[in-house]
């Protein structure tokens, strides 16, 4: 961009006034305050930088690929384990698709590393 020859007019505003130069305050003063909009308008909302919408649509695509993913996976868990299975309980035995023991088992499992988890931050809470 070249600059304009001395002595023509620059840009103006909406008042047309002469608008000051790119980093320089309405009084003039470098690194001041940047000029105020003018009456009746409202001042540019901030944009976000491209490098953070970039970022957030690949994090967004990488969830979706992810959920999809699992979704296949869990999908085919239960077609390959739909065979029965005997269950053997405390007082009773119990026969169940082998995917419903399975999820079973790790909701527990789940459950109680969850608890052990409370637990140990009790324990550093109370020191």
């Amino acid at each position: 961009m070249t600059a304009p020859p001395p002595g023509a007019p620059g840009p103006t505003g909406a008042a047309g006034q002469p608008l000051p130069p790119p980093g320089v305050g309405p009084a003039g003063v470098p690194g001041g305050p940047p000029a105020a909009p003018a009456p009746g308008t409202t001042a540019p909302e901030p944009t976000r930088s491209r490098g953070r919408q970039r970022a957030r649509g690949v994090g967004l695509t990488l969830a979706a690929a992810l959920l999809i993913f699992v979704t296949v996976v869990f999908v085919l868990f239960i077609l390959f384990n739909t065979q029965t299975v005997q269950i053997s309980l405390v007082f009773d035995e119990v026969r169940a698709p082998l995917v419903v023991a399975l999820l079973i088992a790790a909701g527990l499992g789940a459950l109680l590393v969850a608890l052990l988890g409370l637990v140990r931050r009790a324990r550093r809470s109370g020191r």
